[in-house]
């Protein structure tokens, strides 16, 4: 029934369109207007990309057929009464070109993404009342304008530009357009800036992005520099002074506590100096670091009073991100083989606990493994000897606590962290920790909560994290929060899952692929091979270890074939092909080169590789993950720092399972995995993860070398990966909603 409804609209609004000319008289003196009216009608309906009589909006079949309603039989009407009414020839002829015009004008805005398609029925009803009230030049369209929405507004105003509240009807347009986008103000202001009104606009939008109307305000000669100068409005006078100043954009993190006398300019003066001689970093970046716990004071009162400082570019978390990699971080980073560690972390000597806090958090992307473990223990021991950690959030007032719980967890120091504490407080800390992941934005909070768990050793702490779980599951439950029911229930059933006397299965229960083993089948491509990726970077450990690579390939199970940039290994049993590039000078981007070529090389012969392996250190890991063939099946992360990079991987890769190292990976351990799975693949066995942990396991603690097996305990299999569980079974609970 609404199938042939639709049939019988649709073949009604193609009749009325073609129909037109004979439902009334036009004399020929008028009918070029009425053609040209034609033309515009077609051209609308072609927005959406052919001319068939129906204007196709989107799914909705009342919307199409409303919208095309209103281009032709509505628009037909209007020239209808134009024909029919008794205004002289010169005057019905004005009416035609306000149609053509309302209809120019909006394939115009809609072009321009001012105005939808959906808009065209209102703009039309409004245009309708407008045309049928004009007298002459005297009527008065701005009562239309104030009522309508920005769009609608537009349009209208440029179809009646010959009205005689045009200009007025202008700048009505200007302050909705405003509305809609501050951020454009101080670039589209310079007509108005006369205007009564310019200077409020040029308070919104200094609080939108403060330092782009800095950049303004340097030039006083300027329409927009002379009204940023001749400014009341405290906060304006404050850019306005700043701009003519030297290095005022580093005063900019500052300028909330400038304007209301917190501090003085002269304050920040002594810091920031006149030159890079005077500059003193380390006094500017602890300023920085005490705005933020001021700032985020005001963020989390109940006025919620969020600074305006404190975000976009130059703003606060810009700046101190910034100077935490720049002064601290890269000096650390750059220093990674340097072994006396006196001289490797001489750049963080004068900070306090604090201070290396938020270093830590500001520097959460670039910041190596080696370099977060020195800066938390440095961190640690400044805090004294009695525990101290709770008041070092205090201290912070718990502002990025999330982000610093799961990086300490990543890098395998949580439980220091919380032994530092009492178990009072550490409870209430994970408490907040579990707290408000029922939104759908809070999904990587959620994966940091399932990584943590993991890392968690303390029995009774463990136990009241899955109590608290288990609470916000049931509230949830009551309040129908669908999102936070999935969320809860996953982390439920993974956190009970570590225990195996509760005999969970993980892949039954959130219906993934299979954590626990892998298929030789489901690694084989369409010519029956299993293909390996090898990733090799040119740094002094990838030369190192290449050779011992290669040498753990016995030339009797093994055939090699070598070139310039990379190494094929075919297996003489099975039909296991593994690709290595060489670790050419990475000082001359030959590494890369010899990775992009293999890449190549693989896709012009439709070779799939469905495991990859990471030699390198986290550095590196991004270009192996930026470089990994979709839908790999086998990942091993042989790096520093592997395991916080779950997630990226997973995007591309939803049914990988992943081994992990959440320190620094180890050659020693790396090749003994590889062995493993390499016969596993060779002799056609099922790659049980469980099955592999336990023999590998044994043959750590019997090695000689004590410091190999601690190494060996930070290695994360595939079952235990549970922020990567987590990721894969809510992805597939909520594309099945």
């Amino acid at each position: 029934m609404r199938s042939c409804f639709f049939f019988i609209c649709c073949l009604l609004l193609n009749l009325s369109a073609v129909a037109m000319p004979d439902t009334f008289s036009i004399p020929l003196n008028r009918q070029y207007f009425h053609d040209k009216i034609e033309n515009e009608k077609k051209k609308c309906d072609k927005i959406d990309g052919k001319i068939d009589g129906m204007v196709t909006v989107g799914k909705n079949e009342e919307i199409n057929i409303r919208v095309t309603d209103v281009l032709y039989r509505e628009v037909n009407q209007l020239q209808e009464w134009v024909e029919k009414n008794e205004a002289p020839n010169n005057e019905k002829i004005r009416q035609l070109s306000y149609i053509e015009g309302v209809l120019g004008n909006f394939r115009y805005a809609l072009s321009k993404k001012q105005i939808l398609l959906v808009d065209l029925p209102a703009l039309i009803g409004t245009f309708d009342i407008i045309l049928k009230s004009l007298n002459s030049n005297n009527y008065n369209i701005l009562p239309f304008i104030e009522q309508t929405p920005y769009g609608i507004a537009n349009v209208l105003t440029e179809t009646f530009s010959n009205n005689q509240s045009y200009n007025d009807a202008k700048k009505l347009v200007y302050l909705k357009y405003c509305k809609l986008h501050p951020e454009e103000i101080i670039t589209t202001i310079r007509p108005y800036a006369m205007e009564s009104f310019a200077d409020s606009l040029i308070f919104i939008a200094c609080k939108n992005n403060p330092s782009k109307l800095y950049t303004y305000a340097q030039s006083v000669v300027s329409p927009e520099g002379r009204l940023i100068h001749q400014s009341k409005i405290p906060l304006v006078k404050a850019i306005a002074t700043l701009s003519q100043m030297s290095n005022a954009l580093m005063y900019f993190p500052f300028l909330d506590n400038i304007i209301s006398g917190k501090y003085a300019i002269d304050n920040i003066q002594q810091y920031v100096g006149s030159d890079e001689n005077s500059y003193d970093s380390i006094g500017y970046y602890r300023l920085l670091v005490s705005t933020e716990i001021d700032y985020y004071r005001r963020m989390t009162s109940p006025s919620k009073d969020t600074p305006i400082a404190m975000f976009g570019p130059n703003g606060l978390r810009d700046v101190l991100k910034d100077r935490a990699i720049r002064h601290f971080i890269t000096p650390i980073n750059v220093l990674h083989e340097e072994n006396n560690l006196d001289i490797r972390m001489r750049a963080i000597d004068s900070l306090s606990p604090v201070d290396l806090y938020m270093m830590m958090v500001m520097g959460e992307d670039e910041i190596y493994t080696s370099s977060f473990k020195h800066s938390f223990n440095r961190m640690i021991q400044r805090l004294g000897t009695a525990p101290k950690s709770d008041s070092l959030l205090l201290a912070v007032r718990f502002d990025f606590f999330k982000k610093f719980i799961k990086m300490s967890a990543n890098y395998n120091k949580l439980d220091t962290f919380l032994k530092r504490m009492n178990l009072k407080n550490a409870q209430v800390l994970m408490k907040a920790f579990v707290a408000n992941l029922d939104a759908p934005e809070s999904l990587e909070d959620a994966t940091d909560v399932a990584d943590s768990y993991s890392s968690i050793n303390e029995p009774k702490l463990k136990k009241t994290i899955l109590k608290y779980v288990i609470e916000n599951e049931q509230d949830c439950i009551k309040d129908n929060n669908e999102n936070g029911k999935i969320v809860y229930s996953l982390l439920k059933n993974i956190f009970l899952s570590e225990d195996s006397l509760n005999k969970i299965d993980l892949s039954k229960i959130a219906g993934i692929s299979s954590v626990y083993e892998v298929a030789n089948k489901t690694l084989e491509d369409d010519s029956g091979r299993i293909v390996e990726q090898v990733f090799f970077y040119g740094d002094e450990d990838g030369k190192t270890f290449f050779p011992l690579f290669l040498n753990s390939f016995s030339l009797k199970d093994w055939r090699l074939v070598q070139n310039s940039e990379w190494v094929e290994l075919k297996s003489n049993k099975g039909n296991v092909w593994i690709y290595a590039n060489k670790p050419l000078d990475y000082d001359a981007n030959l590494d890369d080169s010899a990775q992009s070529h293999l890449i190549q090389y693989l896709s012009d012969r439709s070779i799939k590789p469905s495991i990859v392996v990471h030699r390198g250190h986290s550095y590196w890991l991004p270009g192996t993950i930026q470089r990994m063939p979709d839908d790999v099946k086998v990942v091993l992360l042989g790096s520093c720092g592997g395991y916080k990079n779950l997630s990226k991987i997973l995007q591309n890769s939803p049914h990988a399972n992943i081994i992990s190292t959440k320190e620094i990976g180890a050659g020693d351990i790396n090749k003994p995995i590889m062995n493993y799975l390499h016969q596993a693949l060779i002799h056609d066995n099922t790659i049980n993860w469980k099955q592999m942990w336990a023999s590998l396991t044994r043959q750590f603690k019997n090695d000689a070398n004590p410091s190999l097996q601690e190494s060996w305990e930070n290695y994360v299999p595939p079952y235990k990966n549970l922020g990567a569980i987590f990721i894969k079974a809510y992805k597939m609970k909520t594309d099945s909603l």
